[in-house]
């Protein structure tokens, strides 16, 4: 199985992935496509970083495989990064690492992810948006053809973590990159989303966002917490900023349903 210029940029075939003696991921199947948006959804202990890691070659596989593109290239934001205070690391040097650039590709980088001005600052003294920015930055580096993100937004507010699916969004359309990504909540993935697997330790279903809303192995997985609702995260300018009971304007509105419990972005 090997993916060719027309076929899938990454295909796993009964991929089965285990730590120690346990079975973490389980006969899983399932290609990504140039220039479409992938969610992966799934509870704690479902085996979705275990999944992108695998799929970038950096967890071996028990059975099955993994086939990429030749030569193909992927920027790839992890879902921790541990950087010691005391160590003195400016944002423009973690840019080069481990691969120099050049300030104006480093610059033009940090442009695209609305951190123009971060380059003199110590990466240990950002934002957690500002950090995630700086990750994407760093992945645009390589100029990818798929962005493989690990729950990006977790950690974000509500406002950072609209805006940041907005950017992923933008840089999606202007670079035609596909994107893979890990969401840190069950029912909200970002409203761009071409296809929603759910995992859990096996793909339980997979499908457009309205078609797995509505499969019983989604609801029966992750509960009624949208009223069995996927919800996608949208921005509008439709509503009274003042009286929105204090959320701010980047709201996350479902494209179905949604009840009381609804979490509107916020991290499970």
């Amino acid at each position: 199985m090997t993916p060719d210029a027309v076929g899938p940029l990454i295909a796993a075939e009964g991929l089965t992935v285990r730590h120690g003696g346990a079975a973490v991921l389980r006969d899983v199947s399932f290609a990504i496509r140039p220039g479409e948006i992938v969610t992966v959804v799934g509870p704690n202990g479902s085996g979705k970083s275990t999944l992108l890691r695998a799929l970038i070659g950096l967890q071996p596989a028990a059975s099955g495989q993994v086939a990429r593109r030749t030569g193909l290239r992927i920027g790839y934001v992890p879902q921790r990064l541990q950087i010691d205070a005391g160590l003195p690391l400016t944002v423009r040097r973690f840019l080069s690492m481990p691969r120099r650039v050049r300030d104006a590709e480093a610059q033009a980088a940090l442009a695209r992810t609305g951190v123009a001005d971060l380059g003199p600052r110590q990466m240990a003294r950002l934002s957690g948006g500002q950090f995630q920015r700086v990750m994407l930055a760093r992945a645009l580096l390589a100029r990818p053809d798929i962005l493989i993100l690990d729950e990006p937004t977790q950690g974000l507010d509500q406002p950072g973590t609209g805006a940041f699916y907005r950017l992923i969004e933008e840089v999606r359309a202007e670079t035609r990159a596909a994107v893979l990504m890990v969401s840190h909540d069950l029912h909200v993935v970002m409203s761009a989303t071409d296809r929603v697997i759910c995992l859990n330790g096996h793909v339980c279903c997979e499908g457009a966002p309205d078609v797995v809303t509505s499969a019983p192995e989604y609801r029966a997985l992750f509960g009624m917490g949208t009223q069995g609702a996927l919800a996608l995260y949208r921005h509008v300018h439709d509503h009274d900023h003042e009286t929105d009971q204090g959320h701010g304007h980047d709201h996350a509105h479902p494209h179905h349903i949604h009840g009381p419990d609804c979490r509107h972005g916020h991290g499970a």
